[in-house]
């Protein structure tokens, strides 16, 4: 496998997790019939944040590096303050 479809699978997985956290949310919606945001719609969140971060950092693209960064911040304060209550 070249360096660029090494990093382009990377970058592919991050989406997936992001992805993944929709999906997630959707069902625990749908099972409950009302709008939910599951523990884990954080989980993946994080996942692919932190996995599109260190692609972004490879791309040294510093508009997608502070996106994904800001982001990483907003999904471990809400997991803490879950853990909290």
């Amino acid at each position: 496998m070249s360096t660029e479809h090494f990093w382009l699978t990377i970058g592919f997985l991050g989406q997936a997790f992001f992805s993944m956290r929709f999906l997630v949310q959707w069902i625990a919606s749908e099972k409950k019939r009302e709008s939910v945001i599951p523990v884990s719609f954080w989980f993946f969140s994080i996942g692919g944040g932190l996995t599109l971060l260190i692609y972004a950092t490879y791309r040294h693209d510093p508009v997608f590096i502070l996106g994904q960064a800001a982001g990483l911040f907003v999904y471990l304060r809400n997991l803490y303050l879950i853990r909290r209550k």
